[in-house]
């Protein structure tokens, strides 16, 4: 590892030797059941929507059921979006009139 330390005592390493012990990280996952089948399943970010209205009526997360086909649309939370925008969901923001 290259680092040395400077005169304010900080010690100055490289970008490369910073970033040389970490590994790939794996997927974000999210569990997720269909109303229509009854089905539960793990679903990939890229595989839920998130929109974001002006109210808690208006914002919501869709996913399509991988068991049925189902188009499916739930009411997200505060926590839900943060857990679905911190795990990597497209989100839309939709316009208040």
């Amino acid at each position: 590892m290259s680092e040395s330390v400077t005169t304010s005592g900080v010690r100055d390493i490289s970008v490369a030797s910073a970033f040389s012990g970490m590994r790939s990280v794996a997927p974000v996952v999210f569990r997720a059941g269909c109303p229509d089948c009854r089905g539960r399943f793990e679903l990939a970010a890229g595989a839920l929507r998130l929109a974001i209205g002006g109210s808690s009526r208006t914002t919501f997360y869709s996913f399509t059921c991988p068991d049925c086909g189902a188009a499916v649309r739930k009411p997200a939370g505060e926590r839900v979006v943060e857990l679905l925008t911190g795990g990597g969901v497209r989100t839309l923001r939709l316009q208040v009139p």
